[in-house]
């Protein structure tokens, strides 16, 4: 697993307004968790900024090393971004050992276009974007892959069909979907209905009219 280094550094103030004042001068408040401690930190905006970009989203190991000369392992958990300005505001980190198992969530991605929808017209449909793991530390894939190339019309790949390696447990349910391939949508033709024949004028009414015109010439 990828391993990248992040400067950060320990805080003591915390608080709304300690946190809105590291911001203003370009950094950004974190907590570094490890069983039930926390440490508060801080690390650069732009360094971490930075970092998130370039893992979108994968699950990375980080190294973050202190200014003071220690050194912790850990994996970032979440992170929190001001929904209109788009900056970002907080993120939490867990500490982690090589030694010791963890469970963590990682993204799930498909590849590939199912020969279902290529030659049938069907229509790929996806179920769960993540799944859950439990495996040692340096064992965590930034995402699963899953190639749904010869996926054919009417069949699925599920949790259970997936291949993780050695040492990794799956904790998902097996039997979640991860992506099918439906049946072609057939349209419907609607045929125009035809104009509906005039309807002639009842006979009697003719027949009725003409009486009329005759006893007009008798008299």
């Amino acid at each position: 697993m990828e391993r990248i280094t992040l400067h950060a550094e320990k805080r003591e103030n915390t608080g709304k307004g300690a946190a809105r004042s590291l911001r203003r001068s370009g950094v950004v408040p974190a907590v570094l968790y490890r069983g039930g401690s926390s440490t508060p930190i801080k690390i650069n905006a732009k360094e971490l900024t930075t970092f998130m970009r370039a893992t979108a989203g994968e699950q990375v190991m980080v190294d973050l090393q202190f200014t003071d000369g220690d050194k912790k392992l850990a994996l970032m958990k979440e992170y929190q971004v001001d929904p209109l300005k788009g900056e970002l505001l907080h993120t939490d980190f867990f500490e982690v050992s090589l030694t010791e198992e963890i469970r963590v969530t990682v993204h799930v991605t498909t590849t590939g276009e199912p020969i279902g929808v290529k030659r049938d017209g069907g229509i790929l449909q996806h179920g769960v974007r993540e799944i859950e793991i439990q495996c040692l530390p340096d064992r965590v894939p930034g995402h699963v892959e899953v190639d749904v190339a010869g996926l054919e019309t009417g069949k699925s790949i599920h949790v259970g069909d997936l291949l993780l390696g050695e040492g990794i447990k799956v904790l998902t349910d097996a039997g979640e979907l991860i992506a099918t391939v439906g049946a072609p949508i057939v349209e419907e033709k609607v045929e125009a209905v035809a104009a509906a024949p005039e309807v002639a004028e009842p006979e009697v009414i003719k027949k009725g009219k003409k009486e009329e015109e005759a006893a007009g010439a008798k008299a």
